[in-house]
């Protein structure tokens, strides 16, 4: 389907163990439609991060065949995944990954400025995501200046930059307070609305509920209620 952006059929991974291979992935079938809110659920040892990994092209299935946004991942090389890892995913993680010695405009414009554009043009670019996010006061500042869920309003934006086909959020809330991470998933809300399709990994079933469909994962299978 055209409005499919993730396509997920007969996904196994496994990890060499000694002399034996240990599944962690068995089977997965899963598929995200253009526009999606979708929560992966799952506790530690699930499989739900190896799974992230292989949907954000940072590892590859052992079997199996994705499609993301319409492209054949299953049969690129590395150098191919980076440059679609770069171009069709924005990632947002647990603890923000932003760079200490680039100040806030840096650090959101960089996937941009990976790609070849200017500084000055990517700065052009992010601004209108900036402002929604409202964190356009605090450019000049560094992460070690902002506070918890500041530095995850910047982690969006920086995923935001470039107009990916997916979100791909990593425990988004787990750094943060309480309050501070009903505001970040009320802001996940917003952008939903906006169009933006989102795959959230999460332990937590109250912060998956957020999502507009919430997808099981226990021992490497996927289930759905």
């Amino acid at each position: 389907m055209e409005s499919r952006i993730i396509e997920m059929e007969g996904i196994n991974k496994g990890y060499r163990l000694g002399e034996e291979t240990v599944p962690v992935l068995r089977n997965i079938r899963f598929s995200v439609e253009k526009g999606e809110f979708v929560a992966i659920l799952g506790p530690s040892g699930s499989g739900k991060t190896t799974l992230m990994n292989i949907i954000g092209c940072m590892d590859v299935a052992d079997s199996g065949n994705y499609y993301l946004n319409g492209e054949a991942i299953h049969e690129m090389p590395q150098d191919r995944l980076n440059e679609i890892r770069n171009r069709e995913i924005g990632f947002i993680f647990q603890n923000y990954q932003l760079i200490p010695t680039y100040n806030i405009l840096q650090n959101i414009i960089m996937p941009l400025v990976v790609r070849g554009m200017t500084s000055r043009e990517a700065e052009k670019e992010c601004m209108p995501i900036i402002e929604l996010l409202g964190i356009s006061h605090r450019l000049a500042h560094r992460p070690n200046e902002l506070s918890g869920g500041q530095k995850q309003r910047v982690s969006i934006a920086r995923a935001l930059a470039g107009q990916p086909a997916i979100l791909l959020a990593d425990e988004p809330t787990g750094a943060l307070d309480s309050s501070s991470g009903k505001d970040v998933l009320k802001l996940f809300e917003e952008l939903h609305g906006l169009g933006n399709t989102i795959v959230m990994i999460t332990h937590d079933l109250n912060v998956a509920q957020h999502a507009q469909r919430i997808v099981h994962i226990i021992d490497g299978q996927l289930s759905e209620t």
